[in-house]
């Protein structure tokens, strides 16, 4: 890759991100405002977390407070997938540290949690954050999936953190991470350390949400680059006029990027897996859904369209989730025995007789590559339907309803469909001028956090744009 920066480059990293009123003051306090509570199993988290349940909400204000203005060293871990805005929560982080003390440092620890257990890290520099500026990636550190869980791990941290005499660690990443960041938090209280954890969410999925933070970073810079992607499909599929387009886009647990992104280029199909679960949708109706929208655009002489999908849809239709639970009984009980048979039709027909009626017709609908895929188990246990590309399962399925539907003489349409798969081209984008603020000042914000001495505090920031 080259090292010859870009006009655009150039000029993005000219952008300075805008900050809240009580950030942009010279001298801001902490209020402290009534206990946090979740929203559900308060009793078996306070088990949990005895030592930071229920702490009291923290808001960023302006006045004279009370924190600390000596030096002090804080470590940052970028953690999970990447988001736009990630380097900017640093570059936030690092000029707040370094405006309330210019001799505080700053550490980033190199590829992900892993390097928090490891030890591995570099001091972030004026030089190596101004490289990174409004940029998208997470390259300045790098990221990982690794988990701080084991009590091995717990006290490994410990003593790294003992040993750089850190006064605060702050944790980017998603729900996992945040929980991670919980985890270590309460065991270093328990434990007396004086390295105090902050949390900031991100995921592009955007399904981190409270009263408090209306949006997850990076969500509104993916929604943006997917669209202009979706936007130049639709453009593509009015002048070839000859394809049917099925775009799968990220978000397994949740369709808000699917659903923004709809909003935003108006495909012929949106399906929205909070909807179709709470309808209790099949998959054979989602497929005559689909069908019946092909063949009435063919009918007016339309034999294109757009379909989008979010990736996790396969976990909310009702009649897939209760196949797999019965396949996953199964598997645990007979896994040996079936990926012991030689031949695929062997395989398919113990399991017809082993599923019920309604479930083996659903697995002997499925293509052959899907269902030797639901025949493996990942690492937890559980059969792996992240891996089924549900873009190709349903061109499959609307390929053959269609086939049968014109051997009826119910249809002349022209199905020609492509699929595609949205996710790493928008998750590292440039951040829009939205994410490069909020980004930028949820890393200022959490430096606040760490001089006030608090832990176990996940960042939000609001009015952004109201002053």
């Amino acid at each position: 890759m080259s090292n010859e920066i870009s006009a655009l480059q150039k000029a993005r990293a000219a952008y300075q991100p805008k900050l809240p009123k009580a950030l942009r003051s010279g001298n801001v306090k902490i209020e402290f405002g009534e206990a946090s509570h979740p929203a559900s199993d308060g009793d078996k988290i306070k088990k949990l977390f005895p030592n930071t349940y229920g702490q009291p909400v923290a808001k960023i204000v302006e006045g004279d407070g009370i924190l600390t203005a000596q030096p002090i060293k804080v470590g940052v871990v970028l953690s999970g997938g990447q988001a736009p805005g990630g380097h900017n929560v640093i570059a936030g982080l690092f000029d707040a540290l370094k405006a309330a003390n210019k001799d505080s440092k700053l550490y980033g620890f190199l590829k992900g949690p892993g390097g928090v257990i490891k030890g591995k890290y570099k001091e972030l520099t004026p030089a190596i954050i101004d490289d990174y500026r409004n940029t998208g990636g997470f390259d300045m550190i790098m990221s990982g999936r690794d988990k701080i869980e084991k009590p091995e791990d717990l006290a490994a941290c410990k003593k790294n953190f003992a040993a750089m005499g850190l006064d605060g660690l702050v944790i980017i990443g998603g729900d996992d991470s945040n929980t991670n960041a919980a985890v270590l938090a309460e065991y270093l209280r328990e434990e007396g350390s004086k390295t105090v954890v902050i949390g900031v969410p991100k995921t592009i999925d955007g399904d981190m949400k409270n009263e408090q933070i209306e949006a997850s970073f990076g969500f509104d810079t993916a929604a943006k680059t997917y669209s202009e992607l979706i936007g130049n499909i639709c453009r593509d599929a009015t002048s070839a006029v000859k394809y049917w387009h099925f775009i799968r886009l990220m978000g397994r647990a949740a369709s808000h990027v699917a659903l923004e992104c709809a909003l935003q280029t108006h495909p012929n199909v949106t399906l929205v897996s909070e909807e179709i679960q709470a309808k209790g949708t099949t998959l054979q109706e989602i497929v005559d859904y689909i069908a019946d929208v092909i063949c009435e655009r063919a009918a007016s002489g339309k034999n294109y369209g757009i379909l989008v999908v979010p990736e996790g849809l396969p976990e909310f239709i009702s009649d897939i989730k209760a196949m797999i639970d019965e396949l996953s009984n199964i598997l645990g009980k007979d896994e040996a025995y079936i990926t012991g048979l030689n031949d695929h039709s062997e395989r398919v027909q113990y399991l017809s007789n082993q599923l019920s009626d309604h479930s083996a017709r659903v697995y002997g609908s499925l293509p052959t590559e899907i269902q030797e895929v639901l025949l493996k188990r990942d690492s937890h246990g559980n059969v792996p339907l992240s891996q089924v590309e549900t873009e190709r399962l349903l061109i499959d399925l609307v390929s053959d309803k269609i086939r049968m539907m014109k051997q009826h003489g119910e249809t002349e349409a022209k199905f020609s469909p492509l699929a595609h798969f949205f996710g790493y081209e928008g998750r590292c984008a440039a951040p829009s001028n939205f994410d490069a603020d909020y980004t930028y000042s949820l890393g200022y914000a959490a430096a606040q956090l760490v001089r006030g001495g608090l832990t176990g505090y996940t960042v939000n920031v609001q009015n952004l744009t109201k002053d």
